[in-house]
């Protein structure tokens, strides 16, 4: 899996769109709040993350660094609230990070107010 068909997994999304908040690194947002951190793309040798929200606590998120320990760390600052950074082409099998995409988008999407998520009538992000 490449980061591109990542994101181009997170904007089939309902609402979902590609933002660019800070020079250079790619996010996936859905009603205005990022749901995937694609960062920047990774020199050619380097391997590339994503960051997700991977667990209501950062008890439930630890899960994913047990079972993935090479290649799952705490994301820096956002870390104590579940959000971790996956190592893509590791040893993450392609439809866990799919899945993790998933609920990290479901995840996000649950907080939102009515208003902004996909399908009211006054949605938030570009059009």
């Amino acid at each position: 899996m490449t980061r591109d068909e990542l994101l181009a997994h997170c904007l089939a999304k309902p609402g979902a769109w590609e933002d660019e908040p800070w020079e250079g690194d790619v996010v996936a947002k859905v009603g205005g709040r990022i749901f995937v951190f694609l960062g920047a793309a990774a020199p050619a040798g380097q391997p590339a993350t994503i960051g997700l929200k991977c667990g209501a606590t950062r008890e439930a998120a630890d899960e994913w660094r047990l079972r993935y320990p090479g290649d799952v760390s705490v994301m820096p600052y956002i870390g104590r609230f579940g959000w971790n950074s996956l190592r893509i082409g590791g040893a993450i099998p392609d439809d866990e990070l799919l899945e993790a995409v998933d609920a990290s988008y479901q995840a996000v999407l649950s907080k939102l107010p009515r208003k902004d998520r996909p399908g009211s009538a006054e949605p938030d992000g570009p059009g």
